[in-house]
C-alpha cells in the first residue's frame, strides 16, 4: 500500500528560531496528508457445500444462513488440508485412498486434499447450557491416518468463559493435558453480554464457527476437513477473516507479520541458535494473533505442549492446520477487540507477567569465555571509568569447576565471593548461570567435592529422586551437557524446587557468592548426546513409537525420523507424564521451580530470573532472551521482531552486538543504540569461536572514546527513562500491558501499522526508529496521526500520517515523543542505586489539544508483591488546556518516597514561552523558566514527588 513519504532531512539540535518553528507549526495543522490505501471486501470463507447448522447464541437456537462462495483467481474453492502428506500421490492414488484430487499449478498448493466429507458428525448426547456446549462426535471419511486407526468417538466441549473468552475443547478418551500445576487457566467472570456468537455447523462435518457479534464477521471456523484424532497424529483446521497474522514461536522470524503463503512452522523446543527462519527454536508458543480488516483483533492459544507443525495457507482462504503429536486441541479465543486489549485477556488467563526488580531495568554486560576473575573485574573497571552506566554483570559457565552448577573453580575465580561483595558495595548486582543438567561422572563429582567442600549435589538429587528417568521409571536417565556425563533434574516433581533451593543456598552461604539472580539456560532441555553408536547402553535413544513417531513434525533434522535430537529420548519419564508429552514445558518448569527456589532462600527480594526456554505462562517467572544470535547486520532487524513476536514475554531482549562471531564498530553501535531500548539490555557474546579464533571485546569500553561516548549518552536516556519502564512494567503486572510494543499495537486502526516492524513503541508514548542497515545516515519513520516531538530538541515532525525521513548520523539514534502523554522521568547515574535517589522530571507532551496524561508507580524497587500491601506510591500527572499541570498522589504507601523532589518540568509542544508561571500559586522566577531548543523547561521547582501540586501558567 502507498503510504505518502516526506523528507524533513533534519537532526537534534537544528531550526532553533521559534518563528520558522511558529510557521512550520501553521503549516502543518493545514496540511491534509493524504494516504492511499487499499480497500479489501471480506470474502466469505464457508465451504462450496452449503452446511446446515446450530446457531447457539447465548442459550438460544437459530439456522444459521447458506454460506456463498465468491470465484477467485485461485485452484481452490475453499481452504484445503493435505490427504496423506507423507508421501506424493498420483491422481488415482490420491482418489483410492478417499481423498480429492485437486487441478493445480500451484507449487504449494496440495494436489491430494481431503474431501467435505472428512472429519467428524455429531453421535449423540448433544448437552448445552447458557455457558456450556457439549457433543459426542463420531469418526466419518477417515479411518487411519499415518498407519494409526483414528478414533471412533471423541468429545467437544465449547465454555463460554466471559465476555471476551471462550474455549473450545476437542478431546479423545485418555487424552493427555498439561496439568493445572504447569498451566492453570484463570476465567474473567464478565458482565454476561458476549462479544461473541457461536454456531456449530452439522453437516456434511461438524464444525465450530465463532463470529465476533459487533461486526459479523468469522473469526474462528473448524468446519474445514480433515478433523483427525489418532493416539500421536492430531489435526485440526480454521478458516481466518484475514491474513493478518502474527505471533507463533518460538523461530527466527524476519517479520512479525506472517508470510502466509503455505509456510510450515514447526513449534518443538530445541537448543539451536536463531540463525534464520523456519526452524523451531528455545521456546514453544502455538499462539497467534490475527487482525481483522476492520482492525479488531483476535489471540488464539492452543494448551498443548506436544511438538507440532503449524501450516498457514493465503488469500483467498486464508487457514491455518495444526499437525499435532498427540493430546487434545484445547483452544482459548481471546477477542480484543484491539490487540493490546487481546493480550490483556491472554494474559490474564494464562497469568500476568512477574514485577522485576528495579535493578533489573538497568545495562547488563556478560561474555562466555571469561579466562578469570580479575579479567572480569577489568572489565567492568573499565567501563566504570568510561562512565558507562552499568547495573550487572553476568557469570556464565566459565566460573564453575569443571562446568559443576552451584561451584566456583577455586583456581581461576578463587577471588569471585569478594568480587560480587566489590560490586555491591559500588552499587552494582551479579547474576550466573545455572544450567540444568548435574554433572554424574564419578571421578568429577568427588573432584568437585575436593574443591567445593560439602558439594553433594547429584548424590542429594539421586537420594530424594527427582531426576528425570529412562523409559522403565526407575533408572537414572543420562545425558551429556558441559559437565560431561549429566542427569537431568525433573522440574515437574514437586520435590524438586525444595532441592534445588538447598544448593542454591550453598552457594551463597558455602561458596560465599551472594548472587542476585539466575539465568537458567540449556532447559529446552539440551543433550549433546543422544544416539551415538559409541555411547554406553545407558546414554542412547531406543527406536519406537514415542522416539521416532509416524509422523514427524518439520523441526529441525526432523528428516532423520529422530524426535529426540540434541535433547532427551521421548520415552523419558517424568512426573507430569512422558518426556514426549512434556518436553516443550521443561524449561517452564525450570522457570517454576527457580521461581519458587528463591522465594525460599531470598524471601525478601523478587525472584530475577532470565530463561532461554518458554511456554505460555513462563513470563510470571522469568524474563527472557532471545538466544545466541550473531554478529550480522540481518540479525539487528530480526531482535525487533522477536521481542514483537514474544509480546507473551516482557522482559526481553537479544544479545546486544551479537552473541557469535566478531562485531565491528558500526554494527555494535547501532546495535548498542537500538539494544538501550530493549526491555531487557544485555551485551553478550562468546570469546571464540568453533574453529578457537578469538572474538575482540565488545563491551562499550573496549573501544575508541567516540564510541564510549555515543554509548553513554544513549545508556543515560534509558537510565533517565527507567520510571517510566518501572511503570510500564507494574502495568503490565497488573493489567497484562506490554512493555515494547509494534505501532499496530497502539494504532490498530492505521493500516500502514500493522507491517511496520523496523520500528517500536516503548510503552505507548516513546517510539524508537533506528538505522538497522550498514553505512546509512537517515531512516524513514512512519508517524500515525497525531502530535510527535523529537526527543533532543522538541522539534514537532512535520507530517504525521506519513513516512518521514529523518537525519541519523552514526552518533544518532532517532526518537520521539507522543503527544497527548506525560512521561515521568529521573537524573540519570551509572546504577539504578544512585538513579532512584535524583530528582524526578516529567517530559510534558501536548496533543492538538493541548493536553496530555500519564503516571509514575514507584516502591522500593526489589520488595515482593508490594502491590497488593500497599507499599507503593502512585501519582498521576493531568495538563489540559495548555495552561494547567496537576500532579495528584494517588496512593501514598511508600515513606521512603517522601524525600524525593521533582526538580525540571519540560512541555513539548509549545510555540513560544509562557508567561507568568505559578507552582502552587507562588509564582516562579523568571530565570526558572526557558527554552531549550523547541523545549519550555521549567527547573529548579524541588516540589515533593508524593505530594499533590498544581502548576499553571499564561499564554501570550
Amino acid at each position: 500500500m502507498p503510504i505518502e513519504s516526506k523528507t524533513t532531512a533534519r537532526g537534534p539540535g537544528r531550526c532553533l528560531l521559534c518563528a520558522v518553528f511558529l510557521l512550520g507549526f501553521i503549516a502543518v495543522a493545514g496540511l491534509a496528508v493524504s494516504i492511499v490505501t487499499l480497500a479489501k471486501q471480506m470474502k466469505d470463507k464457508d465451504n462450496d457445500v452449503t452446511p446446515s447448522a446450530v446457531t447457539l447464541n447465548q442459550g438460544q437456537h437459530m439456522m444459521a444462513s447458506p454460506a456463498s462462495t465468491i470465484p477467485v483467481p485461485d485452484p481452490r474453492t475453499e481452504a484445503v488440508v493435505a490427504c496423506y502428506p507423507e508421501r506424493n500421490y498420483n491422481r488415482s492414488e490420491c482418489e483410492k485412498k478417499g481423498c480429492k484430487w485437486l487441478v493445480s499449478n500451484h507449487a504449494r498448493v496440495p494436489s491430494c486434499v481431503f474431501d467435505n466429507t472428512a472429519g467428524y458428525v455429531i453421535d449423540h448426547n448433544y448437552t448445552h447450557s447458557a455457558s456450556e456446549h457439549s457433543f459426542i462426535l463420531k469418526r466419518a471419511g477417515i479411518a487411519s491416518m499415518y498407519g494409526m486407526e483414528v478414533r471412533q468417538q471423541i468429545k467437544v466441549t465449547v465454555t463460554m468463559n466471559g465476555d471476551n473468552m471462550l474455549r473450545i475443547h476437542f478431546a479423545a478418551n485418555n487424552s493427555w493435558e498439561i496439568p493445572d500445576e504447569a498451566l492453570s487457566m484463570n476465567t474473567p467472570t464478565g458482565s454476561g453480554i458476549k462479544q461473541y456468537d457461536v454456531k456449530f455447523v452439522t453437516s456434511p462435518i461438524f464444525g465450530v464457527v465463532v463470529t465476533r457479534k459487533s461486526t459479523k464477521a468469522v473469526i474462528f471456523d473448524t468446519s474445514v476437513p480433515g478433523l483427525i484424532f489418532t493416539d500421536q497424529f492430531v489435526q485440526i483446521s480454521t478458516r481466518l477473516p484475514s491474513e493478518n497474522l502474527y505471533g507463533f514461536g518460538e523461530h527466527q522470524h524476519r517479520r512479525f507479520k506472517h508470510d502466509m503463503n503455505w509456510r510450515t512452522w514447526p513449534i518443538f523446543t530445541r537448543d539451536v541458535a536463531p540463525v534464520d527462519e523456519g526452524i523451531n527454536m528455545y521456546g514453544a508458543h502455538p499462539v497467534y494473533m490475527n487482525l481483522e480488516e476492520d482492525s479488531k483483533a483476535t489471540m488464539v492459544f492452543l494448551k498443548n505442549s506436544h511438538g507440532m507443525d503449524v501450516v498457514l495457507q493465503p488469500d483467498p482462504f486464508p487457514a491455518i492446520t495444526y499437525k499435532v503429536l498427540g493430546g487434545s486441541l484445547d483452544f482459548y479465543l481471546f477477542l480484543g477487540p484491539s490487540p493490546q486489549q487481546a493480550v490483556q485477556q491472554y494474559t490474564e488467563a494464562i497469568g500476568r507477567p512477574m514485577m522485576p526488580p528495579y535493578w533489573s531495568l538497568g545495562f547488563h554486560l556478560c561474555r562466555w569465555g571469561y579466562q578469570n576473575v580479575s579479567e572480569v573485574e577489568n572489565v567492568v573497571n573499565r567501563n566504570i571509568l568510561a562512565g558507562i552506566p552499568q547495573d550487572v554483570q553476568w557469570g556464565d559457565i566459565d566460573f564453575m569447576y569443571k562446568k559443576f552448577v552451584f561451584t566456583v573453580d577455586k583456581q581461576t575465580f578463587k577471588g569471585l565471593p569478594e568480587f560480587v561483595d566489590y560490586l555491591h558495595s559500588i552499587g552494582k548486582k551479579y547474576v550466573i548461570i545455572a544450567d540444568p543438567g548435574i554433572g554424574n561422572d564419578p571421578k568429577i563429582v568427588a573432584d568437585a567435592s575436593v574443591n567445593s567442600p560439602g558439594y553433594s549435589m547429584y548424590e542429594d538429587g539421586r537420594k530424594a529422586n527427582i531426576y528425570v528417568k529412562k523409559y522403565d521409571g526407575q533408572t537414572d536417565f543420562e545425558g551429556e551437557v558441559w559437565p560431561g556425563r549429566t542427569v537431568f533434574p525433573d522440574f515437574t516433581h514437586p520435590n524438586t524446587s525444595t532441592w534445588y533451593a538447598r544448593w542454591i543456598d550453598y552457594f551463597r552461604n558455602k561458596e560465599n557468592v551472594s548472587f542476585d539472580g539466575l539465568w537458567i539456560d540449556m532447559n529446552e532441555p539440551a543433550s549433546f548426546s543422544f544416539d551415538d553408536e559409541n555411547l554406553p547402553p545407558s546414554m542412547g535413544c531406543r527406536k519406537n513409537k514415542w522416539n521416532n513417531p509416524p509422523f514427524m513434525p518439520h523441526i529441525l533434522e526432523g528428516d532423520t525420523g529422530d524426535l529426540y535430537r540434541k535433547t532427551v529420548c521421548m520415552d523419558a519419564k517424568q512426573h507430569w507424564g512422558d518426556h514426549y508429552k512434556v518436553h516443550s514445558l521443561y524449561g517452564h518448569s525450570h522457570a517454576l521451580a527457580t521461581y519458587a527456589a528463591l522465594k525460599k532462600v531470598m524471601p525478601s527480594k523478587r525472584p530475577f530470573i532470565v530463561t532461554r526456554s518458554s511456554f505460555p505462562g513462563t513470563s510470571q517467572y522469568s524474563a527472557h532472551w532471545l538466544g545466541d544470535n550473531q554478529s550480522q547486520w540481518r540479525q539487528l532487524p530480526w531482535s525487533i521482531v522477536g521481542t514483537h513476536s514474544h509480546y507473551i514475554c516482557f522482559e526481553i531482549g537479544a544479545d546486544i552486538c551479537g552473541f557469535y562471531f566478531e562485531t565491528n564498530y558500526e554494527l555494535c553501535l547501532r546495535w548498542m543504540q537500538v539494544g538501550a531500548f530493549y526491555p531487557f539490555s544485555r551485551n553478550h557474546n562468546a570469546r571464540t569461536g568453533d574453529d578457537g579464533h578469538f572474538f575482540r571485546d565488545q563491551d562499550p569500553a573496549s573501544w575508541d572514546e567516540a564510541f564510549v561516548g555515543i554509548t553513554r549518552h544513549i545508556l543515560l536516556i534509558r537510565y533517565k527513562l527507567l520510571p517510566y519502564y518501572y511503570t510500564l512494567f507494574h502495568e503490565a503486572h497488573i493489567n497484562g500491558k506490554t512493555v515494547a510494543r509494534p505501532l499496530m499495537f497502539e494504532f490498530p486502526e492505521d493500516e500502514n501499522t500493522w507491517n511496520i516492524d523496523r520500528q517500536f513503541l516503548i510503552g505507548p508514548a516513546f517510539m524508537v526508529s533506528p538505522v538497522l542497515e550498514q553505512n546509512k545516515t537517515t531512516v524513514d519513520g512512519y508517524f500515525p496521526k497525531g502530535r510527535w516531538f523529537s526527543y533532543y530538541d522538541g522539534e514537532e515532525v512535520g507530517h504525521s500520517g506519513a513516512i518521514n525521513t529523518l537525519d541519523a548520523p552514526l552518533s544518532i539514534i532517532n526518537l520521539h515523543l507522543r503527544g497527548g502523554h506525560i512521561i515521568p522521568v529521573q537524573e540519570p547515574s551509572n546504577s539504578t542505586v544512585y538513579s532512584r535517589q535524583r530528582d524526578f522530571g516529567l517530559a510534558v507532551n501536548f496533543d492538538a489539544e493541548f493536553r496530555a496524561d500519564g503516571h509514575l508507580f514507584w516502591d522500593d524497587g526489589e520488595s515482593p508483591d508490594t502491590f497488593n500491601r500497599g507499599n507503593y506510591l502512585m501519582v498521576h500527572f493531568n495538563a489540559t488546556k495548555g495552561e494547567r499541570l496537576s500532579i495528584t498522589v494517588i496512593h501514598d504507601g511508600y515513606p521512603e518516597a517522601r524525600s524525593l523532589k521533582v526538580g525540571m518540568i519540560e512541555l513539548y509542544g509549545f510555540i513560544s514561552l509562557p508567561g507568568e508561571v505559578y507552582v502552587d500559586g507562588k509564582r516562579l522566577r523568571t530565570n526558572q523558566v526557558r527554552f531549550k531548543f523547541h523545549i519550555v523547561q521549567i527547573v529548579d521547582l524541588n516540589i515533593t514527588l508524593a505530594s499533590n501540586h498544581t502548576l499553571t501558567w499564561t499564554v501570550y
